[in-house]
C-alpha cells in the first residue's frame, strides 16, 4: 500500500515538470465541458494507456518499442486533426471532410444526433494523449521500472504504474478545473469564445509539433532533472516503510543508548527489532567463502551489503564496508556482500570475480543472479545495508550512500550487545581514490542516463533511436543533460554497440565527475578511446581511467571514471571517440 501511495504522489508531481507541457494543450482544450462526461473519461484513457505502454516497455522487448512508435505516430495524426478542427472548421473541411467529422465528434462540439457519445470520444482522445505522454523518469518512476526489470511481468508493476498515472491525471484535473474557470470568466466578460477556441487549436498544434519533433524529450529534458527529482526523493525518504518501534537509523544516530550508562548490567541496544532475518539460500555461487547460512551465523553480528559492481553509489560505499569488515572482524562482525546484478554483464561470475579483486574485497560475496536473496529481504535499492544481531533479527537498515557514522555506531552497539567488550571508537575514514571518492553533491546538476532504448532519456540526435538495428547517427551541440551518438551504432535494450570505428558519444553535463559503464564487446578485444572536454584534451581534469591527453582503453566491462574537473565545476560538453569498433556503452553516472 505504501508503494502505491508513493507512486501516486510521484505521478502528481509531474505537473511541476517541464516534460508535461506538451500535454497541457490537449487537456485544456476540454475546458468548459462536463467533467464527468468529458474530462474524466479523457484522463482515465490517458492514465490507462500510459500504464499499459509503460508496462510493456518495462518487461517487453523491442517489439513493444516498435508498437509504441506506430501508436505515437497515429496519436500525433489524430491530435493534429483535433487541433485543426479547433483552429478553423473551414480549414478542417479543406483537409478532408470525413476525418474532420470524426474530429468534431471527438470534440463533441456539434451535438448532432448520432454523434459519438461524449464519454467515448473523450476516452479516445485520452488514449491518444496517453500514447504521447512521456513523464520524466524521476526516482519514483525509476524505482517502479527497476522493480519490473528485476521481477518480471506481474500485476504489482501494472498497479504501481496505474497509480503513478492516476497521480499525474489528478494534478492535471486540478489544473483543468482552475483553467476552466478562467476560460469561463473570459467568455462571460469578453465574449471571445471563438477566439479562445482558435488559441486552443494553435496551442494543440504547437504541442503536436513539439512532440513530433522530439522536443518533449529533447529541449524540455534538460529542464526536467532538477525540477521534480528532489521532491520525489523527499517523498521516498518520508514514506518508505519504517519499523513501528522507531527508526533504526535515527536511534543509531544518537551515538549512545540509555542502556550504555548502566555499567552493572549487560548492554542492550535501543535499536528496534525489524523482524527475523530471511534465509541466505539462493545464491548461485559464493566468493571468498563457502556458502553461509543464517543458522551458521547465529551468535555473530552480520552486515548484509546489497551491491552491484558497476553501480557508482555502490562503488563509493565499498571503502567503508571494506574498512568495517577489517576493523571489526575480531569483534564478531561478519560482512556479506550480496551481488545482485543490474545489467546482464554483471551476471557473468568471472566479471564479478575480477571486480571483487579490483576492489580488494576480502569478505564473503554471495552471487544473487536470480534475486532470491534480494526478494527475501524485500529489497529495492543499490546499495542497501541490513544489520542482523546475534539472535538472527534485523535491527538496522540504510538505503543508498551516506549515513556512515550512524551505521558504524549501530555495528558497535550490536557487537557490545552480543558480548564484545570493545570500547567505543571514532568512525572509520577510509582513503578513497578514483571512482570510490565521495561525490561533490553541491555541484551535481546531471543525473544517471541509460543508453539502451529501454530507459533512454535526453537523447537528441536528429535520427530517432532504432531498436536492435544498425543506424547512422549524428550530433551537433547538445543542451544541458542531453546526449547523442555519432557514427554507426546498434542500440539494444540495455546498451549501445559501436558497429564501426571512429564513432562517438557526446553529453553536455554539469558535475565534478563523469563516469561511463563500458565493455569491450563480444570479441573481448581492447577498445581504444579518446576523451575531450569542450573540444580539448582534459589535462588536469582527466579521470582515473584516462590520461591528461584523454586517452584510455576499455579492457573489461565496468564503470570507467573519465572526467574529474580540477577547477570550478561548470557545464561542459563531453565527447568520447572510440578508435576501435565493438565497444558496448551502458550508462552515464556523475559525482
Amino acid at each position: 500500500m505504501t508503494l502505491l501511495i508513493i507512486a501516486y504522489l510521484g505521478g502528481a508531481l509531474t505537473i511541476l515538470s517541464p516534460c508535461i507541457l506538451p500535454i497541457l494543450p490537449f487537456v485544456f482544450a476540454r475546458a468548459g465541458q462536463p467533467f464527468i462526461r468529458s474530462t474524466l473519461p479523457m484522463l482515465i484513457g490517458m492514465s490507462v494507456t500510459f500504464a499499459l505502454v509503460a508496462t510493456l516497455a518495462a518487461v517487453g522487448g523491442s517489439w513493444a518499442i516498435h508498437a509504441n512508435e506506430y501508436g505515437r505516430l497515429a496519436a500525433i495524426l489524430l491530435l493534429a486533426v483535433f487541433g485543426v478542427s479547433l483552429l478553423s472548421p473551414r480549414i478542417a473541411g479543406v483537409v478532408t471532410q470525413p476525418v474532420v467529422d470524426f474530429g468534431n465528434r471527438l470534440l463533441n462540439a456539434s451535438g448532432r444526433p448520432g454523434s459519438v457519445p461524449a464519454a467515448a470520444s473523450a476516452f479516445i482522445l485520452g488514449v491518444a494523449t496517453g500514447l504521447l505522454w512521456a513523464p520524466c523518469a524521476g526516482p519514483i518512476l525509476g524505482l517502479v521500472l527497476t522493480g519490473a526489470a528485476l521481477q518480471g511481468a506481474n500485476l504489482q508493476t501494472t498497479f504501481l504504474l496505474v497509480a503513478y498515472a492516476a497521480g499525474a491525471a489528478t494534478s492535471l484535473a486540478v489544473a483543468l478545473l482552475v483553467g476552466g474557470r478562467i476560460f469561463a470568466g473570459m467568455k462571460r466578460s469578453l465574449g471571445v469564445s471563438e477566439r479562445i477556441r482558435q488559441v486552443l487549436g494553435a496551442a494543440v498544434l504547437a504541442g503536436v509539433a513539439v512532440i513530433a519533433l522530439g522536443l518533449d524529450t529533447g529541449l524540455l529534458a534538460r529542464l526536467s532533472y532538477a525540477s521534480t527529482s528532489a521532491f520525489e526523493q523527499a517523498v521516498l525518504d518520508q514514506l518508505h516503510e519504517k519499523p513501528a518501534v522507531g527508526s533504526s537509523s535515527d536511534l543509531a544516530a544518537n551515538g549512545t543508548s540509555a542502556a550504555a550508562l548502566d555499567t552493572g548490567s549487560p548492554f542492550l541496544s535501543d535499536l528496534p527489532t525489524e523482524g527475523r532475518a530471511p534465509s541466505l539460500n539462493g545464491a548461485v555461487e559464493w566468493l571468498n567463502s563457502p556458502p553461509l547460512t543464517t543458522e551458521e551465523l547465529r551468535g555473530k553480528v552480520v552486515l548484509i551489503d546489497f551491491w552491484t559492481y558497476s553501480c557508482i553509489n555502490c562503488i563509493r560505499t565499498v571503502p567503508y564496508v571494506r574498512a568495517w569488515a577489517e576493523k571489526y572482524k575480531d569483534q564478531g562482525l561478519v560482512v556479506i556482500g550480496v551481488h545482485a546484478p543490474e545489467f546482464a554483464f554483471e551476471k557473468k561470475i568471472d566479471n564479478v570475480k575480477k571486480a571483487v579483486a579490483d576492489f580488494k574485497i576480502g569478505y564473503p560475496v554471495a552471487i544473487d543472479n536470480d534475486y532470491r536473496i534480494w526478494r527475501a529481504f524485500e529489497n529495492s535499492y543499490w546499495p542497501a545495508h541490513y544489520l542482523i544481531d546475534a539472535k538472527g533479527n534485523i535491527r538496522y537498515h540504510h538505503f543508498g550512500e551516506g549515513n556512515y557514522p550512524q551505521t558504524e555506531q549501530a555495528i558497535q552497539d550490536l557487537l557490545r550487545e552480543a558480548g564484545s567488550e570493545m570500547a567505543s571508537t571514532a568512525p572509520v575514514t577510509p582513503e578513497a581514490k578514483g571512482a570510490e571518492a565521495s561525490p561533490d553533491l553541491k555541484n551535481i546538476r546531471s543525473g544517471e542516463s541509460y543508453l539502451g532504448y529501454k530507459r533512454a532519456a535526453g537523447f537528441v540526435s536528429p535520427e530517432n533511436l532504432r531498436a536492435d538495428a544498425a543506424n547512422t547517427y549524428s550530433i551537433d551541440q547538445p543542451g544541458l543533460n542531453e546526449w547523442g551518438f555519432s557514427g554507426s551504432w546498434t542500440v539494444g535494450a540495455e546498451h549501445a554497440v559501436l558497429d564501426r570505428a571512429d564513432g562517438s558519444i557526446l553529453y553536455r553535463f554539469s558535475a565534478r565527475d563523469l563516469h561511463l559503464v563500458l565493455g569491450p564487446g563480444a570479441a573481448s578485444k581492447p577498445v581504444r578511446f579518446r576523451v575531450t572536454i569542450d573540444g580539448k584534451a582534459p589535462g588536469a581534469s582527466h579521470g582515473a581511467d584516462t590520461d591528461a591527453g584523454g586517452y584510455g582503453t576499455v579492457t573489461s566491462t565496468k564503470l570507467y571514471q573519465l572526467v574529474r574537473q580540477s577547477g570550478d565545476v561548470e557545464a561542459r560538453t563531453f565527447e568520447i571517440r572510440f578508435l576501435d569498433p565493438g565497444v558496448e556503452a551502458y550508462a552515464f553516472t556523475f559525482g
